[in-house]
């Protein structure tokens, strides 16, 4: 049971240390001090119901499904693409635009519905979540719930890390050029994951 725990601790750890749209939007709000409590349970409530969701069998059927995975595409392209597009626009305004104050802050509203959105419009998390993790668990049998606990630990500890250890360079970005260059990255980033889904075979 302990392998079959530390095995879905390290893989789960493995999958989503890449940078992402959802990574960057949570390093982001991190950065800023905005509802990163929020921001971090959505990510890692959502992922640890998807693996839930994977290891019950769940990953099998959706293959099945070719239309879901077709959609999901889609709307995660659309969104990325208009939300890599403010953040470019931020980045062209630059200055104290990109300060995060009272005046400009998100609201709690807007952090959960965008989180949302990141997360499960992404197509690349049912893969990773509900394929990839779910099929890996059956390798585990009869532990495959260890596997799942170990998998939703492990997305939890990134997020967790992601949000609050954000601050650490807080010095660093407390210049607005050190911001504008953030939401470039941001920006040409979420527009390349758009066209990734896109042209992917």
């Amino acid at each position: 049971m302990l392998t079959a725990l530390t095995s879905g601790y390290l893989t789960s750890l493995s999958l989503i240390l890449a940078i992402g749209a959802q990574n960057a939007f949570v390093l982001r709000q991190g950065l800023r001090r905005e509802h990163v409590a929020l921001v971090v349970s959505v990510c890692a409530l959502s992922d640890a119901a998807l693996i839930a969701v994977g290891v019950g069998g769940f990953g099998l059927f959706l293959p099945t499904v070719p239309w879901l995975e077709q959609a999901l595409l889609w709307a995660g392209a659309a969104f990325l693409f208009i939300y890599g597009a403010l953040r470019l626009k931020a980045a062209w305004l630059g200055g104290e635009a990109l300060v995060p104050t009272e005046r400009n802050a998100s609201t709690w509203a807007q952090a959960l519905l965008t989180c949302v959105v990141f997360t499960w419009a992404n197509p690349h998390v049912y893969i990773d979540t509900v394929m990839l993790l779910g099929s890996l668990s059956t390798r585990y049998t009869p532990f495959e719930t260890a596997f799942g606990i170990g998998a939703a630990f492990g997305s939890i500890s990134f997020f967790s890390a992601l949000g609050y250890g954000a601050r650490l360079l807080a010095p660093v970005f407390a210049k607005p050029k050190s911001w504008i260059i953030l939401e470039a990255i941001i920006g040409l980033t979420m527009w390349a994951i758009a066209l990734s889904l896109l042209i992917a075979p």
